[in-house]
């Protein structure tokens, strides 16, 4: 089960607040409702790996108890094209192609209707005898991109795409996947203006819940047949049908944040198809929606103060200063250079974007000064990269998988009632997020039209080849206590503990030398380290 809105992964958050990526995909004739292309410029198409092919128990896709796949899924090649570009930014270069994969739409009804997964790749660099196969990326959400982020931060992965072909995807219900839209952009707009995501009155109460059901609905108009059908175990029984299509006989997998869940059910349903597996900023696998919004706030909570006593200021305090401003904020939004108002929920949405990474600190500082001041514009500019808005108005679509993908994996769904019976204690927690978790546990999946899995998959993988966690002790999203539970979980032998002493939302990438050597290790020569090994935050 998942956290409400504040699961991203770092990678997600970087771009928007450090960077101006392209959104990229496929061509016209790629679509994933379209049939595949032939192979362009000599590429050519990848076929199944007879390893694979000639396991007597289960076909690719097929998880202990599923009907077998049909041969029309299990044979079919991956074409891949050029991509083309989804909106004005250009497609990627050369290095890159685009292809779809045919999935069930239930793997229960396996010959019923098929949808495309968006794929994307680029070919390893290095000689082809030293080639492992392929390294599949999640960056995590749920709903993020892979088609859109991996060639954005490729030039971060340049040593491990030495020795992999590095892919990623759009998970089912994701942008080229079928993505599922709920809601037009003036309506989004409206209800940033008119919803408070903490409800002060039975007013106000009443508007966040029937804006939430209407959310639903949308999504239900949106997304039809598909909506039931978007959650962690379907995209890990995907993710096993591209191992096939790609040729690997074991599946090379780097999830962060979402992604590690989602890399944990892999391990779970195939355990002896699980490669290397790097999880970084592992999601706790056992806590129900409370139990996640509990974690979050206390991870949040967490950040704030350590973001705090780098400021020299006293952690208590500055919480209590900080609440007393989104108070003032509630009874009086702020205005911007814009033209909108800063509200209390975009004010808080503000300052969460800044702490996924310690790089951002400093934007949170000039914020909070300049709405002290009485101008709301900076923290606006903040919510704004969170919630995907760009500057003409136009929002993303992350946030409509995000929600569809999280009700579907949620079995357990608070009332109203049950939740504002939690919020002193989640106000005891955190005294600046603790009453917007609190209200989330009900308000994300109220009326949700589509009923969640009975019980989402385990993450024990006994006979797995070793697994590596890795965790932030300062990680605000994905606290660092749910790493270790994680790699318990896997079980002994298999879930290996790498905790980074640092701060922010994802290890990898973030500054530590030790991390990422440590990951590089694992993913390029199969070297776990021992479990429990520490990495300091150094600075390159």
């Amino acid at each position: 089960m998942m956290p409400g809105r504040l699961l991203r992964a770092a990678a997600l958050l970087l771009a928007g607040l450090l960077t101006a990526t392209a959104t990229l995909g496929c061509s016209a004739e790629e679509r994933p409702d379209a049939k595949a292309p032939p192979p362009a410029d000599g590429d050519t198409p990848s076929a199944p790996d007879a390893t694979a092919s000639a396991a007597p128990a289960r076909g690719p896709g097929v998880a202990e108890g599923d009907p077998p796949l049909p041969r029309k899924l299990t044979d079919q090649r991956l074409h891949w094209g050029r991509c083309a570009a989804r909106t004005a930014p250009p497609a990627p270069g050369s290095a890159w192609r685009c292809a779809t994969l045919r999935v069930p739409l239930d793997y229960a009804e396996p010959r019923g209707d098929t949808l495309g997964i968006a794929l994307i790749k680029t070919a390893a660099t290095g000689p082809k005898d030293r080639r492992i196969g392929s390294l599949l990326f999640n960056f995590g959400g749920p709903g993020g991109s892979g088609v859109d982020m991996l060639p954005s931060f490729a030039p971060g992965y340049e040593r491990l795409r030495a020795r992999y072909d590095l892919v990623s995807f759009d998970p089912r219900g994701v942008a080229g996947s079928s993505g599922i839209r709920c809601r037009d952009d003036r309506r989004i707009a409206a209800a940033e203006a008119r919803v408070d995501l903490t409800p002060d009155d039975t007013a106000e109460e009443k508007t966040y819940f029937e804006d939430a059901a209407d959310f639903g609905r949308g999504c239900a108009e949106d997304a039809g047949s598909l909506l039931p059908h978007v959650g962690t175990a379907e995209a890990a029984r995907d993710l096993d049908l591209l191992r096939h299509a790609l040729g690997d006989p074991s599946l090379h997998y780097f999830g962060i944040s979402y992604g590690t869940q989602l890399g944990a059910a892999y391990a779970h349903l195939f355990p002896d198809r699980a490669g290397r597996l790097a999880l970084d900023a592992a999601v706790a696998p056992e806590a129900d929606v409370i139990g996640h919004a509990k974690n979050q706030a206390r991870g949040f909570q967490r950040a704030l103060e350590n973001y705090l006593r780098s400021e020299g200021r006293d952690p208590g305090q500055g919480s209590r200063r900080i609440a007393a401003l989104l108070e003032r904020i509630d009874r009086r939004p702020l205005p911007t250079a814009s033209g909108r108002k800063l509200t209390e929920s975009l004010a808080l949405t503000g300052i969460v974007t800044t702490l996924y990474s310690e790089r951002s600190w400093p934007r949170l500082t000039e914020a909070l000064e300049q709405a002290e001041r009485g101008s709301g514009t900076a923290l606006l500019r903040l919510a704004d990269s969170y919630n995907d808005r760009d500057e003409q108005g136009r929002y993303g679509t992350q946030s409509h998988a995000q929600r569809a993908i999280s009700c579907a994996d949620d079995p357990g769904r608070p009332t109203p009632e049950e939740a504002r019976k939690l919020l002193p204690e989640f106000r005891g927690i955190s005294p600046v997020f603790g009453e917007f978790l609190g209200w989330d546990t009900a308000g994300w999946c109220h009326e949700w039209p589509a009923d969640g899995v009975p019980e989402p998959p385990g993450v024990a993988a006994e006979g797995a080849s070793p697994v590596l966690v890795v965790g932030t002790t300062g990680d605000p999203a994905t606290p660092y206590e749910g790493a270790r539970r994680l790699a318990d979980g896997l079980g002994e032998g298999v879930g290996v503990l790498l905790t980074h002493r640092g701060e922010g939302h994802g290890a990898y990438g973030s500054g530590s030398r030790c991390v990422d050597r440590t990951v590089d290790a694992y993913l390029l020569d199969g070297t776990a380290p021992k479990d429990g090994t520490e990495c300091a935050a150094d600075r390159r």
